[in-house]
């Protein structure tokens, strides 16, 4: 699921942290301090691969990793909701800013002042599109999580006025890492609608016209900086694989993961022209991610074609208490048949960690399909 592997983080993901106007032009000179950063407030929405336990208050819902052996590596060692043996791309960003990850936004209570300092409204399964996972039964679209956004909003206003919070929702930096659920449980799906009713082009069109009044929708809710994670490889994720008798990369779904993040980076940059005082940042790491599961060698991994733990496709592809794990986690690019382990995501927030804070957004051309 994807819960799945965008950008992540998906790829990704990814929640690049908090930073406000004025933290962003410090970061990009190189010269945060610790004193500043700890004053910003991030907004995350997303799916699995940004996700911190929402859906362990879904009590319905089949898109969950509450359970073993989901956080064998995270501290304590137990599951929390991640969908990865440890740290989610958000997790290990945040680390190195010095500010915590945002907790789940089912974990705080209606009128908590922990909704000050920002929430994690990313949901395993969610997409663009409403009917995005349905079969999970019970996951927060990102419709559902604009609106749980916006009930803070509410609660933030009573909490410190409309001015004070119209100015924290102005200087919050807001993470957006959404879109492989909406191929990999939705339009890659030969028995759900979408796939049969539409052309890719129609589809990819369908999603940005919807992601548009979304990102809009954010915006009038006072979103003004905002960083959106494209997609990395689909066509390359285990799920994937097994798709192909020889194993290899589904060329036709990575072609149209580029076609998908060339139309969100074009979508991006209009809504710099159309909306006042937007700051929005499109974050593309799709060679990187491709360039790590090609040459697992040269990043200190050693497979890349499969998954970590020894996990069943045909019912999901998610790690199950009674599946059969690898004997060094660290050797695998993949935990399961959709997300990264720990280890990889600590070399992908690396590598995005320095294309937010050191190159401008845009300068590089969009990546050849693989």
């Amino acid at each position: 699921m994807a819960i799945f592997f965008s950008k992540l983080y998906y790829l990704c993901m990814i929640l690049i942290t908090t930073m406000t106007a004025a933290a962003m032009s410090v970061t990009a000179a190189s010269t945060t301090n610790a004193s500043s950063l700890m004053l910003l407030t991030t907004f995350v929405f997303g799916d699995s691969l940004t996700e911190v336990g929402n859906n362990n208050y879904l009590q319905y819902s089949l898109a969950r990793s509450d359970y073993p052996w989901y956080g064998i590596d995270f501290d304590g060692g137990q599951a929390t909701g991640r969908f990865t043996n440890g740290r989610t791309i958000g997790d290990i960003i945040s680390a190195k800013l010095g500010i915590p990850s945002p907790p789940p936004y089912f974990s705080l209570s209606k009128d908590d002042d922990a909704l000050l300092k920002g929430v994690n409204y990313a949901s395993g399964g969610a997409g663009i599109l409403n009917d995005t996972g349905l079969y999970f039964i019970q996951r927060l679209s990102f419709d559902d999580q604009i609106n749980l956004f916006k009930k803070t909003k509410e609660t933030i206003k009573a909490k410190i006025g409309d001015e004070a919070s119209n100015k924290l929702c102005n200087e919050a930096m807001y993470f957006v890492g959404i879109g492989s659920n909406d191929y990999v449980n939705n339009y890659l799906q030969p028995f759900l609608a979408d796939g049969q009713q539409y052309t890719h082009d129609e589809f990819v069109e369908l999603m940005i016209s919807t992601l548009d009044q979304q990102l809009l929708r954010l915006y009038q809710l006072g979103a003004r900086q905002m960083i959106f994670h494209g997609l990395g490889p689909l066509g390359c994720i285990p799920s994937q694989r097994v798709k192909s008798k020889t194993g290899q990369c589904l060329k036709r779904v990575n072609e149209w993961v580029v076609e998908f993040n060339s139309k969100v980076k074009k979508l991006i940059i209009s809504l710099n022209g159309r909306l006042p005082s937007a700051k929005f940042m499109f974050a593309d790491t799709y060679q990187d991610v491709y360039d790590l599961i090609e040459k697992p060698n040269v990043y200190g991994f050693k497979v890349s074609n499969t998954s970590c733990c020894n996990v069943d496709t045909s019912i999901g592809g998610l790690c199950l208490p009674n599946s059969k794990l690898c004997k060094n986690r660290k050797d695998y690019v993949f935990w399961d048949a959709f997300h990264p382990s720990d280890a990889a995501n600590q070399v992908l927030a690396e590598k995005l960690f320095s294309s937010l804070f050191s190159a401008p957004p845009f300068s590089a051309p969009p990546p050849k399909p693989h």
